[in-house]
């Protein structure tokens, strides 16, 4: 094994956060790969993309960690990293592990038509929303994706003004009562300081 530094394979999602962990952390013996973030919109080939990262890497790094949840995989991510015997992030999705399970839990339970932004969803709700799903240039569509939805919540990352615009917009454009809830970073810090005390203990 090589003694390259630590490789965290990440969904494109998560790039802006976890870029800021490790500069905050001063954890220079990080890199990350991500994976763009659209792969979401096609879940079943999230399992084979993380697969094909790991394999690539494995003479090149100590240590390997995935900043995925489930991600809409039905528990396949999880049977690729049980065989090649990687962790990744707690959870079904990055709303989760941003809100930490008990408070996500109880927003669930709570209003179980939930729709979630993160900031980089906020962000690029637009494109990534409106664009991608066809409502834009069919409108129609607004119902059949979001009619059972009732409420947004925007799981907050960061203390950004023009975000919360941004999410209160797309709230307006949904139709659905907005709320906001800052999580900082959640789980995902957690989960990479857990990582880092790893291999922190290998390289010693």
């Amino acid at each position: 094994m090589t003694n390259q530094p630590a490789l965290i394979i990440a969904c494109g999602a998560l790039a802006s956060e976890i870029t800021q962990l490790l500069d905050a952390n001063r954890w220079q013996h990080m890199r990350v790969q991500c994976i763009p973030a659209k792969i979401h919109n096609t879940p079943e080939k999230i399992p084979d993309a993380v697969r094909t990262i790991i394999q690539a890497a494995r003479n090149k790094y100590q240590a390997i960690f995935v900043a995925f949840a489930d991600c809409g995989t039905g528990g396949l991510l999880d049977l690729v990293l049980e065989e090649e015997q990687v962790e990744r992030l707690p959870g079904a999705h990055c709303y989760e592990f941003f809100a930490g399970t008990q408070v996500f839990t109880a927003l669930s339970e709570q209003e179980p038509g939930t729709f979630y932004l993160t900031d980089f969803l906020a962000r690029h709700f637009d494109r990534l929303i409106l664009r991608e799903l066809g409502i834009t240039d069919h409108p129609q569509l607004l119902d059949m994706y979001f009619g059972n939805y009732k409420r947004l919540v925007y799981l907050a990352q960061s203390d950004n003004p023009k975000l919360v615009e941004l999410a209160q917009d797309a709230a307006l454009k949904l139709n659905l009562e907005y709320e906001y809830r800052r999580t900082d970073y959640g789980d995902l810090e957690t989960g990479l300081n857990r990582f880092n005390e790893s291999v922190v203990q290998w390289q010693n």
